[in-house]
């Protein structure tokens, strides 16, 4: 069984929670599961690409990894040897659909039974695509090991109807075991006129507090690292409950480990929805075990765009948001998405959206060309000439990679929590209190912890720093009581997307890596930007040049930092403690002693008397 995230097939449509470029970010491999009982199906877990960390369809395919896990059956990365391929699927856009419908047909040609999971059947269940092929919607993924059963038994299976939420306590396998991507709520309750995504997801359905935050004790209990908050739009949880985020927030908060061993990062909230709760939202984020990072889409500059896409929220809303957030919390950094060329965009209405992004100069920007969905309102309208659309696409691009937006960070000492290895093999990845992705040079025992780093250089996505000897903070640490700290940093009492990421009505939230669109990853997953097809050569190239960069032009420094590194790790591993070396010594001075005695001996009695 193979099993796919299409968004992770298509890379960096999305920005993982606001990280740096896809080809640095390499997610750890699914846990392998002990079958219950013998079975000769495998499930082909395929490696995705590395920074498409989709926070709801992300999620899910670990809930599906975990139950299929937990009953015998075997994940693995060879798709060729596995017995049944699991596509799980975003509705966003259409490259995803493409993707989709490629991985159909290759399934197809290699003779593999199929199964189909996630937004796109949910959506579009009448596609010429899906006939034939067994299929299950967003609400039945607790069926997944029945439709596996079934589907591998020759029947075809088709589970799309509405239910209940999914529980929060399914077996889980997650991408990354020190990384948790928490769903708080499905649906929405926008009505974008560009999404699809809200005819698979449906109408807004929040988990209690109660609920999530149990979730939370148990993930922290095992080890977890970091939680990040998904939904198709955060701001938006409670309101059909009889709550909201601020109170959701602050019940999760009290939760997390008073050492700072585990991090909180809020997922893409739309403007409308946390207008009201900015304070109480601002306190949060400047918890000292939350990020100081929020993805807010803005989608365009104008006013008049803004209204055809039904956003409910003007620019000046926008601008109230992110300003709030920057004037309140210390080292805030914004992570935003922009959609080009949608339908009826004039030119002036393009100048504004790129006068915005001059003014912030924001670290993150998601940059999307229209996509048209069937079946939604901008389907219908007219459209801005194709060559028009990648031209401001590009023009938005070059214009947000002229940026520096970590210069100045040369020389700071910043605490880091590490969580990832990067795609070159050589580096760690962990992200600062404001979750700038920062690449350091450090054995893979480091995974899991937090450290001090100095930043020894600074790249245009992302920075790299050297560990601080004596500064690691280990994974086991002891649980302490959190009142202190509670205390402390008591909120005021007011306060990429479950398919996909971020902003589900946008861009591709799905696209973690939004929130990776985070989550963002992904990891977000992202800094990404550009088109879909152009990004991630982009990216990757530029990562790579700064990468390579640091080691050529600095081969002395770095020389320095690896030997550092190398000597500390010699004698954490080597070298035994002072009691021991004290006992060693003394035991080497008595032998050498009795052997002196004894040489001395044997001299006397071997000369001859007179």
């Amino acid at each position: 069984m193979e099993m796919e995230d299409i968004e992770d097939v298509l890379g960096p449509a999305g920005l993982a929670g606001g990280r740096a470029p896809p080809v640095l970010r390499l997610p750890l491999a699914a846990v392998a599961v002990k079958p219950k009982r013998p079975r000769s199906s495998r499930v082909a877990q395929t490696r995705p690409q590395p920074e498409a960390r989709i926070p709801g369809t992300q999620s899910d395919s670990e809930y599906m990894s975990g139950q299929l896990s937990a009953f015998g059956y075997a994940i693995t990365e060879e798709p060729e040897g596995a017995d049944l391929w699991l596509i799980n699927t975003c509705t966003v856009k259409n490259p995803s659909q493409s993707a989709m419908t490629t991985l159909i047909s290759k399934c197809k040609s290699a003779n593999k039974p199929l199964v189909v999971a996630g937004c796109v059947p949910q959506g579009s269940r009448d596609l010429k695509e899906l006939e034939g092929i067994s299929v299950i919607g967003v609400q039945q993924i607790d069926r997944v090991v029945e439709v596996v059963e079934e589907t591998l038994k020759g029947h075809e299976v088709r589970l799309l109807s509405r239910k209940t939420l999914p529980s929060l306590d399914l077996p889980k396998v997650r991408k990354n075991k020190f990384i948790e991507i928490l769903p708080i709520n499905v649906g929405c309750l926008g009505a974008c006129t560009y999404c699809k995504t809200k005819h698979a997801r449906g109408h807004l359905g929040s988990y209690t507090i109660e609920s999530l935050v149990d979730r939370v004790k148990i993930v922290v209990s095992e080890g977890v690292r970091e939680i990040w908050l998904s939904s198709e739009d955060t701001g938006a949880y409670g309101r059909d409950i009889g709550t909201n985020l601020p109170n959701l927030l602050n019940a999760i908060v009290a939760e997390l480990p008073a050492d700072r061993s585990t991090m909180l990062r809020i997922g893409m909230t739309n403007p409308p929805f946390i207008l009201e709760h900015l304070k109480e939202i601002a306190s949060v984020l400047c918890h000292p075990c939350v990020y100081s990072f929020l993805h807010v889409p803005v989608q365009s500059g104008s006013d008049a765009v803004l209204t055809a896409m039904n956003r409910e929220y003007t620019v000046s809303e926008f601008r109230r948001v992110v300003d709030t957030l920057c004037e309140l919390v210390p080292g805030m950094q914004i992570a935003t998405d922009i959609i080009c060329g949608f339908p009826g965009e004039t030119g002036e209405d393009f100048s504004q959206t790129v006068n915005l992004v001059k003014e912030y100069q924001f670290p993150q920007v998601h940059i999307s060309q229209f996509y048209p969905r069937p079946g939604t309102p901008a389907a219908r309208m007219k459209k801005v000439p194709s060559v028009e659309v990648k031209k401001r696409s590009r023009e938005l691009t070059s214009v947000f990679e002229s940026f520096s937006p970590y210069q100045g960070m040369e020389g700071k000492v910043e605490r880091i929590w590490i969580t990832e290895i990067a795609t070159d093999g050589v580096h760690l990845v962990g992200h600062t209190k404001g979750y700038i992705q920062v690449l350091v040079i450090a054995p893979d025992s480091m995974l899991g912890t937090s450290a001090d780093v100095k930043i020894t250089s600074v790249g245009r996505w992302s920075v790299f720093g050297e560990v601080i000897e004596g500064s690691v903070v280990a994974k086991e640490t002891q649980k302490q009581n959190h009142t202190e700290l509670q205390e402390e940093y008591r909120p005021s009492q007011v306060e990429e997307a479950t398919c996909c990421g971020m902003d589900s009505c946008g861009t591709c939230a799905c696209s973690d890596a939004a929130q990776q669109c985070p989550e963002r990853s992904e990891n977000s997953t992202p800094q990404t930007c550009g088109d879909a097809t152009h990004q991630e050569a982009v990216q990757s190239k530029l990562v790579r040049r700064n990468v390579e960069g640091t080691v050529k032009s600095s081969e002395s420094d770095t020389a320095k930092q690896v030997g550092k590194i190398q000597r500390l790790n010699v004698a954490a591993r080597r070298f035994p403690n002072v009691d021991t070396i004290l006992w060693g010594g003394l035991a080497v001075s008595f032998a050498t002693t009795v052997t002196l005695i004894a040489l001395l001996a044997y001299k006397i009695s071997s000369t001859p008397s007179y």
